[in-house]
């Protein structure tokens, strides 16, 4: 017996099946697709032959009103725009015997537009006639889709080409792959395609640290985005910018890395803006120093440093000589220029470890740092002193203005910032006290003293408030030692600290401002005493009063005076103003415009202090003054010393010559006065002659001698 297959009865039932019906297949097929078959004529109406059931839900309309009818047509469904452009489509591949292809819009029977595509071929029908056999399908909603993706590309693309942001995307490694337009821009070139093409090494060719894209890309890879990532970058042309990205990694739809994606702006104005602030914040706006604020981050971290080291910080306080009568003489401007030239000269003085700062007006504190020996201090503050010292030249003149420093040392004078600059600041005092133009070191004395100059200040302000000032009149002689006169000085007795002189008191009252209240009220005071005297015989009696040269340009004071002296019934030619030439210094034009103002007015002008200014000689000749006083400086030594008895011969020559009179002060014996009186000296003041009294005491002293001493 034969093996037999066990497919073998399969295949025996598959032999005896009925042959499939091909056309019910066809028909079936046909008739369920989600779409319309048909047969149509190549003709104006497209007129249909055959169309298959789902032309019902594809048009509206069923085959019977479609197929050979006289009604709707093919022709009037398809959109009439498009339907020039549908009949073109199909005769040109028609005319080549090949398949054809076309989309377009139809218009069903509700006035719905729908998208269709349409496939065919053209083929002989059962008679050998030429047809068009194909397919039609309802494509709307995937032409919405494609034409809403092509909307989105549209509109990406139109952001991307101009944003006024850079857009970039780039490898992991440092290539771009795609930028915008502004971000060519930003770095420096002309196209996207240039940029791409030329920074081929973003690490090195981009970045100024390069170290930032490897910040950057350790940032993208542990959080999968960066925020405000600020670098400075290259442009092309090599210069400088400051630029904020935002960046994000892009996946792939299997969570694969693609690329760094981002955008890029410019904040280089910006980040100019905020360091400007910062500079203004802690530095000096007019010597680029740093300030107050700077100075004690930099005292804090110097005092840690020494602390850590074992070395000797200096803190040292420094206070320009003579920068007020500068300041006050030429103006501001010129202090100014001074003030620049004086910080560039201390800059040069200290090593690039230390730290010059400016406080405010003329005010600098100097840090020097990593000293281990004292000696080696004293070196610098030498340097220092030499440096400021040196002539400076302003307005064409020439101006040495000079150095008080005052040195605190950490650790033994303070280990915290405060109490260095208090005893920096203590020991500049001292140093001013002793002559100006020198260092002094911080002792506990030294603080002492500060405490008592503090509670003198509060003191004086208190004083003035109450106008506790007393004024003392110092008789003027002439060569008979008969009274011409009197200069009004002022004199304080204060309740707890008792008789303060003026040596201590005049200083503090310039260094504050006090000096022009001050002024003021002596000024008030010596014309009210002055309008009681009695003239003596033929002379009368003048009052002398030194104006401080704020008080003297200060708006109005002709008008003050005027007021003081109708008030008291005092004439004006009673009255004698004593300036320095400081006053003359600054606007020489308003000084002297003043001056002959008071001449007008009837006053006397007297310039004191004559000899030890920088430039009576050019001013004398064109000043409206009557009277020159000669400093005491000249006066003190004149009998014993050749040079002291020479200058104060030149200076009497020459108030002769230009027919001034000539005041000597500071006389105090016989022999000065007579050497005075013998060169032509007009007048003497001083304690040989009589010391200052209070003005009732000073008015009996009239009456009882008869103005004769």
């Amino acid at each position: 017996m034969s093996r037999s297959s066990p497919f073998h009865p399969r295949r025996s039932a598959l032999s005896t099946a009925a042959p499939v019906d091909r056309s019910r297949v066809l028909d079936t097929l046909v008739n369920n697709l989600a779409g319309m078959a048909y047969r149509c004529v190549d003709d104006a109406r497209w007129t249909l032959r055959f169309v298959s059931h789902g032309c019902l839900e594809l048009t509206g309309y069923a085959p019977a009103e479609l197929v050979d009818s006289d009604g709707i047509s093919w022709e009037e469904l398809t959109f009439a725009e498009d339907r020039m452009r549908v009949r073109a489509g199909i005769r040109a591949a028609v005319a080549v015997g090949r398949r054809f292809s076309v989309q377009y819009r139809i218009v069903t029977r509700d006035g719905t537009i729908k998208w269709v595509i349409e496939r065919g071929i053209a083929v002989a029908d059962e008679a050998g006639a030429p047809v068009i056999e194909g397919f039609v399908e309802d494509v709307t909603r995937l032409h919405e889709t494609m034409e809403a993706l092509e909307q989105a590309e549209l509109r990406y693309r139109h952001i991307f080409e101009h944003a006024s942001e850079g857009i970039f995307q780039t490898t992991r490694d440092g290539r771009y792959l795609a930028a915008n337009p502004a971000l060519a821009r930003i770095y420096g070139y002309a196209t996207p395609e240039e940029l791409i093409a030329d920074l081929a090494d973003i690490e090195h060719q981009l970045y100024v640290n390069d170290s930032r894209r490897d910040e950057f890309r350790r940032l993208l890879e542990a959080n999968d985005e960066v925020i405000n990532f600020e670098s400075e970058v290259f442009r092309r042309d090599g210069s400088r910018i400051w630029i904020s990205e935002n960046a994000h990694v892009v996946h792939g739809p299997a969570g694969e890395f693609l690329c760094y994606e981002g955008t890029v702006q410019d904040i280089t104005e910006r980040r100019n803006y905020q360091e400007q602030l910062e500079r203004q914040a802690n530095h000096d706006l007019l010597t680029g120093l740093p300030n107050r604020n700077l100075l004690g981050d930099r005292l804090e971290q110097s005092i840690m440093r020494a602390e850590r080291l074992g070395y000797f910080l200096a803190v040292v306080f420094l206070d320009l000589d003579n920068f007020k009568f500068v300041n006050d003489s030429l103006g501001h401007a010129a202090g100014d220029r001074l003030l620049v030239e004086i910080a560039g000269r201390l800059r040069h003085c200290l090593r690039s470890a230390d730290t010059v700062a400016r406080l405010g007006g003329d005010e600098f504190v100097l840090l020097l740092n990593d000293h281990y020996r004292i000696s080696s201090i004293i070196a610098v503050l030498e340097r220092v002193l030499v440096d400021v010292g040196r002539a400076v030249v302003l307005d064409g003149r020439e101006f040495q203005v000079g150095a008080s420093l005052g040195v605190a040392l950490h650790p033994q004078d303070g280990d915290d910032a405060e109490s260095l600059l208090k005893h920096a600041d203590v020991a500049m005092y001292a140093a001013k006290n002793r002559g100006r133009n020198n260092f002094q070191f911080f002792t506990r004395e030294l603080n002492q003293m500060a405490e008592e100059r503090l509670n003198l200040e509060s003191a004086l302000r208190a004083a003035l408030e109450q106008e506790e000032f007393d004024v003392h009149f110092q008789a003027k002689v002439d060569h008979r030692r008969r009274i011409v006169g009197a200069e009004a000085l002022a004199r304080w007795h204060h309740a707890s600290l008792g008789t303060v002189s003026p040596d201590r008191f005049i200083p503090i009252a310039e260094d504050n401002g006090l000096n022009v209240p001050l002024s003021h009220l002596i000024l008030r005071r010596a014309i009210a005493a002055a309008a009681a005297w009695a003239p003596l015989h033929d002379r009368p009696v003048r009052v002398a009063v030194n104006l401080s040269p704020k008080l003297f340009l200060a708006d109005d004071l002709v008008g003050r005076v005027a007021t003081l002296l109708r008030e008291a019934g005092l004439p004006p030619e009673r009255v004698e103003l004593e300036i320095t030439e400081s006053v003359l210094l600054g606007d020489s034009e308003r000084a002297v415009r003043i001056l002959s103002e008071f001449k007008e007015l009837g006053v006397a002008l007297a310039l004191d202090d004559f000899g030890t200014g920088y430039s009576s000689l050019s001013y004398l000749r064109r000043l409206p003054v009557d009277i020159i006083k000669i400093d005491r400086s000249l006066v003190t030594g004149i009998e014993r010393d050749e040079e002291v008895a020479m200058i104060a011969r030149a200076v009497i020559s020459l108030g002769q010559s230009l027919r001034k009179t000539v005041v000597a002060e500071g006389v105090e014996d016989a022999a000065q006065f007579d050497f005075l009186r013998y060169q032509g000296c007009n007048e003497f003041q001083g304690y040989l002659l009589a010391r200052p009294l209070p003005a009732d005491d000073f008015a009996a002293l009239l009456e009882r001698s008869g103005g004769q001493l």
